[in-house]
């Protein structure tokens, strides 16, 4: 059992049945991260430079064939971050970096595969609300994205140029205590413990196949 296999119970997250307030009995403080505004920005980088580090085995040999790359972690690292407010409404000009690590596969000259570490690096420029000014400071952070299916060695500069697909995700993020209602605890349901039952299947089948019975004359 687990809340996705729809344990029955009224202490267990899932879909209301009936009048919602029935059960509700205290308000909460929580501390969470409040959203304010949130917006993606989707965009396709061609000839892109990505210097390459941390080579795994190290020091490969040379010349590189680029086989795939794509990013490792989920979060952006948000630098440089500038915010202009503008003369109406809440809106502010939000500019920042986006550091995304990726990881690039190649194989080497020698036949041996290989892969390294590298940054794509986004420059965003964007309108985005913001909470008016308060004691506790919002903060700009990232969710982001990157596959590349599409590259070359350049013995040149030493990089790979890579085509690549970004998808980013800048946020007006706050940490806050928020007062909400609450229906109690949480009832945790036992977990189901995975068995990987061999017969199963087999015992299930008829033991003579299914077909049309002879018919007496």
């Amino acid at each position: 059992m687990s809340f996705f296999s729809n344990f029955s119970s009224d202490h267990c997250p899932g879909t209301i049945s009936g009048n919602p307030l029935n059960g509700l009995c205290e308000k909460v403080c929580i501390q969470a991260e409040k959203i304010f505004d949130a917006g993606i920005i989707q965009t396709r980088l061609d000839s892109y430079n990505a210097v390459p580090t941390s080579f795994v085995p190290a020091n490969p040999t040379y010349p590189l064939t680029f086989v795939s790359a794509r990013s490792t972690s989920s979060v952006g690292t948000v630098s440089n971050v500038n915010v202009e407010r503008q003369a109406e409404g809440c809106c502010a000009r939000v500019q920042a970096t986006v550091t995304l690590p990726i990881e690039i596969a190649y194989v080497d000259a020698n036949g041996v595969e290989g892969v390294a570490t590298s940054n794509i690096v986004l420059t965003e420029d964007v309108l985005m609300y913001v909470p008016s000014a308060s004691v506790m400071p919002f903060t700009v952070t990232s969710v982001a994205s990157c596959v590349s299916p599409e590259g070359t060695w350049d013995a040149a500069t030493g990089t790979f140029v890579i085509s690549a697909c970004v998808t980013c995700i800048l946020k007006i993020a706050m940490q806050v205590e928020l007062l909400v209602p609450s229906y109690g605890y949480c009832a945790i349901p036992p977990a189901q413990e995975y068995t990987q039952e061999v017969c199963t299947g087999f015992f299930e089948l008829p033991l003579y196949p299914q077909g049309r019975a002879c018919s007496k004359k």
